[in-house]
Order: structure tokens, then C-alpha cells, then sequence
């Protein structure tokens, strides 16, 4: 963290006022270094009282997305695992970048605007600076690919988990790893894998997440299809708080892969809104361009749907997009 991260770090876990002089000895920097942080964070538009004798005090704060922000939210051993950036290309890309290099798992990457933001079967994916959380988690699990297709619909459930511990919002599942909000997607989920050439074992796993939080439009091509909070509540929310709480959650989802299936199964199965309807159902690796009818059945165990078509047949499906009728 940069001085006025460290500084802002310390003035939103303080209840109480904090003097420079405790902050240059905590933060190893000359009280006139404090000074300047503080100014920086009000032209930032952070309302901090200072009242002498006593010290600086954080009244009010905007909605940045700063490493001061989530860190504040975190413990300490955090520090060193998070990267907050302005801007980036994909944190997706970064953080693979990062794992390449010998990253740990648990590494983080959050950007508050990405330039070429990427969703599945190489779509872009909108990314607007002072809006939304743009997330990477570096994951290094010990197992080969037997489970690994399940690491989206587990991530899903942490997404869910995370708004609602938050916000108060509670939201749902498409499958596979849509996130919904009155119908509306609010979420995309990008998950890219290495493998080792040798022994085909995973590598590591960078898990993508983009969330609508704050927008109050969309491009026309998006109008009906995606949505914010925002949008939907009528409220601004605090980003980091978000951030913060979807950090733990993957956190949660590395310690419970895989042992703590059941409930991941089980929340995913009570919060998807596909099961028992009407679909069409669009098997990507087929190339197939046009939908074919059916009624969707179930969650399987291994989280793949099971679908009824019209000629009565019932298939499960791993891989590939479902449209729900009426969404």
C-alpha cells in the first residue's frame, strides 16, 4: 500500500481519532508525510475532521475502490496477497501473469476498471471505471480434473453468499453460473485453467468475477439482459465492503474444495431458477447456432442439469448456455 492507503487503512478501523504523531510511528513516516495523505484523501472527497490535540478522525467516505478501503476490511496477513489497481486490461490476465511467476494461492487482483474486460467464448465484457468490482482469485488445488467443472457453480454460490452478507440482497443462480437479480444478470464468472504438460495435473485456476454494482445504465446491445444493484434497489452501495466479503467467501470455497461439497450442492440447488423450466438449451461445442426446445429437470450431483427434450429423451448436460423462457 501506498502512504495514503496506509493512512486511510488506520482512520477506518479507528473508532476514535488517531493523532499524526501515532500514525507516522505506526506508519515509520514523518508527521509531514501524514499531512499530505490526509489532504490527499479529502481532495479524494473523504471528510476527515482533524481537531488539535486530539487527532484525525474519518466523519464520511466516498465509494472508492482503493487497497485502504479493502484491506481495512481484512486482516493484517492480507496485506501482502491483495493488489487494488485503477486500472488494468483483464485482471484475469494480470493475475495469470502473477501465478506464472510462482504466485501463491490466494492471490488477488481487483481493478476498478478493466480496457478489455473478457466473458466466456471470448466476449468482451463491460467494465466502466467507478461502477463495479472486477475480481481475479488464484486458486492451487492438489487434484487432478475429475471435480474441476464444478469450481464455477461452487464459485456462483459464493457470489450469492457474499451479496447477501453485504447487502442484505438476495440473489440467484442460472445455470451454470449466471447471477441474477430480479431476473437480470448481474454478475459474469471467468474461470481459466493451467495444466502441467507433464503429468496433467492443474497448475492453478484464476477465477474472474465481474459484478454490476453501481451502474445506472447499459449499453443498448445489454438493455433487458443485464442489470446493477443498483439499477434494481434503487441505492448506491459501498464497493469495498463487496469486495471484501466476496474475498472471504473464495477464501471459504479454497479451504471447503472438495470436501465441503454438500453445501455448495445444496445452496446452488436453492437459489437456481432453471429447474423445472422451459429452456432452450445451446450446445456451444457443437457450434449449434439456434436452440433446441426442452424442460429443464434437475441439478445433478455434479452440478450438470438434467433436461427433458421434446421427443421425451432426457440427457444431462455439462457444458454449454441455457436461455430460460420469460428471462
Amino acid at each position: 500500500m501506498n502512504t495514503r492507503d496506509s493512512v486511510l487503512k488506520i482512520l477506518i478501523t479507528s473508532s476514535d481519532y488517531v493523532s499524526g504523531e501515532d500514525m507516522s510511528r505506526s506508519l515509520g513516516i514523518s508527521r509531514a508525510a501524514v499531512n499530505t495523505a490526509v489532504k490527499g484523501l479529502r481532495n479524494d472527497g473523504y471528510d476527515i475532521l482533524s481537531v488539535t490535540n486530539k487527532g484525525y478522525k474519518l466523519l464520511n467516505s466516498p465509494d472508492n475502490l482503493t487497497s485502504g478501503e479493502v484491506l481495512a476490511l481484512m486482516d493484517d496477513k492480507s496485506n501482502e496477497r491483495i493488489i487494488v489497481l485503477d486500472s488494468v486490461t483483464s485482471t484475469n490476465d494480470y493475475l495469470k501473469d502473477l501465478a506464472s511467476k510462482g504466485a501463491p494461492a490466494g492471490k488477488v487482483v481487483i481493478s476498478d476498471h478493466q480496457t478489455k474486460g473478457k466473458g466466456r467464448r471470448g466476449r468482451s465484457f463491460e467494465s466502466p471505471k467507478g461502477n463495479g468490482i472486477y475480481l481475479s482469485y488464484l486458486m492451487r488445488p492438489q487434484s487432478d480434473l475429475t471435480n474441476i467443472s464444478e469450481i464455477t457453480a461452487w464459485t456462483a454460490v459464493a457470489i450469492t453468499d457474499a451479496i447477501r452478507s453485504s447487502y442484505g440482497i438476495e440473489t440467484s443462480i442460472k445455470w451454470v453460473n449466471d447471477i441474477l437479480l430480479n431476473g437480470l444478470k448481474i454478475c459474469g464468472i471467468l474461470t481459466e485453467l493451467s495444466i502441467e504438460g507433464e503429468t496433467g495435473r492443474i497448475d492453478s485456476i484464476v477465477i474472474g468475477i465481474g459484478i454490476n454494482v453501481n451502474e445506472d445504465s447499459f449499453p443498448k446491445e445489454l438493455e433487458g439482459i443485464a442489470t446493477s444493484l443498483a439499477i434494481e434497489t434503487g441505492r448506491k452501495y459501498k464497493r469495498s465492503v463487496l469486495a471484501a466479503n466476496l474475498i472471504k467467501a473464495l477464501d471459504k470455497l479454497a479451504s471447503d474444495w472438495t470436501s465441503g461439497k454438500d453445501y455448495y450442492l445444496e445452496s446452488y440447488k436453492q437459489r437456481n431458477i432453471t429447474s423445472g423450466k422451459s429452456i432452450k438449451v445451446y450446445k456451444i461445442m457443437e457450434g449449434a447456432e439456434e436452440g433446441i426446445n426442452a424442460t429443464a429437470l434437475d441439478i445433478n450431483p455434479d452440478f450438470s442439469l438434467k433436461v427433458r427434450y421434446e421427443d421425451g429423451s432426457i440427457h444431462d448436460l455439462n457444458s454449454g448456455e441455457v436461455r430460460v423462457r420469460n428471462i
